[in-house]
């Protein structure tokens, strides 16, 4: 038995997302990493993206995914898109693109924290 398209699609999208999400861990654990030159992030960045251009694009209809596709994205032009990307530039943008990460986390984890269901029970309180 063969698999729908609708199974295929959804596959890959999963696996798009899975790989979207694996690149930002990888890049905000090198960013952390005072050890990690300049010359390793490049390496390390560009064989992420490589595979990730590999798999076929997919659209991304929540807006975190969009964000940290385009997040990936413009941190690719800035660092391996760069002729002479060093480990100052590195030190440079190292701590603004930490935090860049942890909005982009918050914007994830905003969606789990505010449940419909959630919020009124609350206000249904009988306070005597």
């Amino acid at each position: 038995m063969g698999y729908t398209k609708k199974q295929i699609d959804k596959f890959n999208r999963q696996k798009y997302m899975a790989q979207l999400e694996k690149i930002a861990k990888n890049i905000f654990r090198m960013l952390r990493d005072k050890r990690i030159s300049s010359e390793k992030f490049i390496d390390k960045f560009e064989e992420m993206k490589k595979r990730l251009d590999e798999k076929e694009e997919v659209h991304l209809d929540a807006a975190y995914f969009q964000q940290l596709k385009n997040y990936i994205d413009r941190l690719y032009q800035e660092t391996c898109g760069q002729i002479e990307f060093s480990d100052k530039e590195f030190d440079r943008i190292r701590d603004a693109e930490v935090s860049n990460m942890n909005r982009l986390q918050k914007l994830k984890n905003a969606v789990s924290y505010k449940k419909e269901k959630y919020k009124n029970k609350a206000q249904n309180i009988d306070w005597g």
